[in-house]
């Protein structure tokens, strides 16, 4: 094997693992990566349960099994529609900008391409073999995230519309329902970056924040109405007077695209519309 044969070989092998390493804080996706609930026996063929249960990534996090756990947990809490807040004390938002017809051009593009590269997830097994991987599969949810991981990574530096880092399932007795995708950049994203990739006229991207976590060991008996994403705790000298441990930002940047709706209010929702 040539030199450069050989460089690019391990090029290639140390951009994976950076990939892996980088992505969880780039990721969403929203859902941080977590160790998942046994299995269901259920057998039914086209059932839900038999999916892939997620990787175990905490180790790659930055946060213990704990904070990861409790972190996923709340963090479904805040995307559930009523639940999630411009003004909450961990979230995060753009402010919307006056709209432009470029925008809007712009934004039916992203639509367009978006329906087109994920046509072929409705059957989600495509998904799962495509390597999208289910996140908190046994706890119920309005909303199931099936997230790649190597997507997420490619979208720190490149977007493509027709690639998402996470697509969105709603779930029946029988099947998961393709209803969205999300896309994600780095929690250090400028506005104006994100704004290159959806328009802030059209959607509003995310962060959770102002995280503050009690100290390892002390979860058992720890006050969660102060604590995690939906604790009081909102400062950093609130967290020390605690003593916990905080942190600004967790995660990185989400947007949420529902290409199937019919009007462009509907799609770049925050949630999926519920008739």
């Amino acid at each position: 094997m040539s030199a450069r044969s050989t460089f690019i070989h391990l090029a290639g092998k140390a951009g994976i693992l950076f990939g892996a390493l980088f992505l969880v804080s780039v990721l969403l996706a929203a859902i941080p990566a977590h160790r998942a609930p046994a299995q269901s026996t259920e057998q039914s063929s086209g059932s839900p349960s038999q999916e892939p249960q997620p990787m175990d990534h905490s180790k790659m996090s930055g946060m213990d099994m704990d904070d990861a756990k409790v972190n996923e947990a709340h963090a479904v809490h805040d995307m559930t529609p009523g639940h999630m807040d411009a003004h909450s004390l961990h979230m995060h938002m753009t402010a919307m900008r006056p709209q432009t017809p470029e925008d809007m051009q712009r934004a039916n593009e992203i639509v367009a391409q978006l329906r087109s590269g994920i046509e072929k997830y409705k059957d989600f097994h495509v998904a799962l073999n495509d390597g999208y991987k289910i996140f908190l599969p046994n706890l119920p949810q309005p909303e199931y995230h099936f997230t790649n991981y190597w997507n997420g990574f490619l979208e720190a530096f490149t977007f493509d519309p027709a690639r998402p880092t996470s697509l969105l399932y709603s779930k029946t007795s029988v099947r998961y329902e393709l209803v969205g995708a999300m896309y994600t950049m780095p929690k250090r994203a400028t506005e104006e970056q994100l704004n290159a990739r959806v328009p802030l006229s059209v959607a509003m991207w995310h962060l959770h924040t102002n995280l503050c976590m009690p100290q390892k060991g002390q979860f058992r008996k720890a006050d969660w109405t102060k604590f995690g994403l939906k604790g009081s705790i909102a400062t950093p000298e609130a967290c020390d007077a605690a003593n916990g441990r905080f942190q600004p930002v967790i995660f990185g940047w989400m947007v949420h695209v529902y290409p199937y709706e019919d009007s462009l209010d509907k799609v770049f929702a925050m949630h999926h519309h519920m008739d």
